[in-house]
C-alpha cells in the first residue's frame, strides 16, 4: 500500500452546512445535524448522500458520520466522497487530528476552515485501499453498535418481565380469572396466588406483603473520601461522586480515590441520591461511592430484582418531578422509609433465574463494547497514518482476544 503526504483541503474539503431554522422544519425521516450530532429530523434532506459532518460552530470539531442523506445547518461543515466504505475513511481519518483543540473563538468557539484545510495528513494513494481501510475500522464500530442494540433489547425484554410480574400482576390476574397464562410455564405460574387482597397501596398478591426499602434491601449511603485522594492514574479503587460517570448499565471507569470511605459491591445498584434523583446504573467492580450515590442490594441477594425495583423507584421519581415536586436529594432516612411491594421468596427467586441470564449477557456485551472499543482507539491512529497495515492490526487483535 503506497501512502502520500496532502492536506486536507486538497484530499476532503469543507463545505458549509446550511441554515434551517428550528420554524421550518417538518418532523420526518432525514437527520438534521447540528455541531454535536443529531439535532431534529426533517422531511427533505439537504445533501442526497453520505457524508462527514464536522462542528464549525459551538462542539468545534466534533466529527459525525451519517450513511444516509441528511440536512447539516450553519454551525457545522460537511464532507462527501463516492463510496460509503470512503466516507467512512474520512470520518475515521478526520477523528483523529484533534481539530476539537482547534478552537479560534474564545468567545464563541469555532473551527476555521482555512485552518483545519491546512492540516498535513498521509493517505493510501489509491481509492481502493482507502475503502479497504475504512470497511476495515466500521467493523469494530458496527459490533459495538450491534452489542449497545441487543443490550436495549434485553434490557426491555427484563423490565417487560418485571412489570407483569410485580407491578401488574399479571399473573394472579390470569389465576383469578382462572386461564392460563402463556408467557410463563405451568409450574412457574402456579407460584403466584389466585386472590388479590386490600393494602395500603392498592390491591396486591394475597400472601405478599407491603414493606419498605429498608427491609428489603441493604442499603449502603456514600460519603466523599478528602478531594486530595481524587486521582485519574488508577490509584487506588474505582470512585463515583455522583451520576456523571453513569452509562447505559455501567458507569465508565474514570476517577480512582486511595482513601475510600463507603463501598458498594460488584452487582449492586448505584443510585443517585442527589438531583437528578433516581438515575440508576450497576456497579461492575467494587468501588468507593461519593455522597452523591448510594448503594442497593435485596437481602436476598437477587441483583436483577434490585436493579428493575431501582429503576420502578426512577419512574416514580420522574412521575413527582412531572408534578412540580422536583427531588434535589433524599437521604437515608426518605430512601429507607419507601413503601414497596415485597414477594413471595419463590416468585423471586423464579425471576431471578429468568431474568439472571438476561442481565448477565448485558454484563458480557457490555465488557466485549469496552475490549473492542480501546482496540479500536488503539489502531485508529496507527492505521489511518500508515504506521501498521490492516494484517498486523489482525495480529495485535489475536494477541489481545
Amino acid at each position: 500500500m503506497n501512502w502520500v503526504e496532502t492536506t486536507v483541503g486538497e484530499y476532503c474539503p469543507f463545505v458549509y452546512g446550511k441554515g434551517l431554522p428550528k420554524a421550518k422544519r417538518v418532523n420526518g425521516t432525514v437527520p438534521v445535524y447540528g455541531s454535536n450530532g443529531v439535532v431534529d429530523s426533517h422531511i427533505e434532506a439537504h445533501v442526497y448522500q453520505h457524508g462527514v459532518i464536522i462542528g464549525r460552530k459551538g462542539t468545534c470539531g466534533a466529527v459525525t458520520l451519517s450513511e444516509s442523506d441528511f440536512w447539516p445547518i450553519d454551525t457545522t461543515f460537511y464532507v462527501t466522497k463516492d463510496s460509503l466504505d470512503e466516507t467512512r475513511f474520512v470520518y475515521y481519518l478526520l477523528s483523529s487530528l484533534g481539530m476539537e483543540h482547534m478552537n479560534s473563538d474564545s468567545a464563541v468557539p469555532g473551527l476555521n476552515r482555512d485552518n483545519a484545510h491546512s492540516l498535513r495528513i498521509v493517505i493510501p494513494e489509491r481509492k481502493e485501499d482507502r475503502e479497504r481501510l475504512g470497511a476495515y475500522l466500521a467493523l469494530f464500530d458496527e459490533k459495538i453498535e450491534l452489542n449497545i442494540r441487543m443490550n436495549q433489547t434485553l434490557e426491555k425484554v427484563a423490565q417487560r418481565i418485571f412489570m407483569s410480574w410485580f407491578v401488574d400482576f399479571d399473573p394472579v390476574k390470569a389465576n383469578v380469572e382462572g386461564v392460563s397464562f402463556n408467557r410463563l410455564s405451568p409450574e412457574i405460574h402456579s407460584l403466584f396466588p389466585s386472590e388479590f387482597e386490600e393494602s395500603e397501596l392498592g390491591l396486591i398478591p394475597k400472601g405478599w406483603k407491603v414493606s419498605t426499602i429498608g427491609k428489603e434491601f441493604d442499603v449502603t449511603m456514600g460519603q466523599s473520601p478528602p478531594g486530595s485522594s481524587y486521582n485519574e492514574s488508577n490509584e487506588g479503587i474505582l470512585f463515583f461522586q455522583g451520576r456523571r460517570d453513569f452509562g447505559f448499565r455501567y458507569p465508565s471507569e474514570r476517577v480512582f480515590t486511595n482513601q475510600p470511605k463507603r463501598l458498594a459491591s460488584a452487582g449492586d445498584t448505584l443510585l443517585s441520591v442527589r438531583a437528578p434523583v433516581g438515575d440508576i446504573n450497576k456497579a461492575l467492580k467494587d468501588c468507593c461511592i461519593g455522597r452523591g450515590v448510594g448503594a442497593l442490594r435485596h437481602k436476598s441477594g437477587c441483583e436483577s430484582f434490585t436493579y428493575y425495583s431501582a429503576m420502578r423507584l426512577k419512574l416514580i421519581f420522574d412521575s413527582y418531578d412531572g408534578e412540580g415536586t422536583v427531588f434535589g436529594s433524599i437521604n437515608q432516612i426518605e430512601l429507607k422509609s419507601i413503601k414497596v411491594i415485597a414477594p413471595c421468596k419463590k416468585v423471586l427467586k423464579s425471576f431471578s433465574n429468568i431474568v439472571g441470564p438476561l442481565d448477565e449477557k448485558i454484563k458480557v456485551n457490555t465488557l466485549q463494547i469496552d475490549i473492542l472499543s480501546k482496540i479500536r482507539d488503539k489502531l485508529l491512529p496507527r492505521l489511518i497514518s500508515g504506521q501498521i497495515t490492516i494484517e498486523k492490526a489482525n495480529e495485535l487483535m489475536e494477541e489481545v482476544c
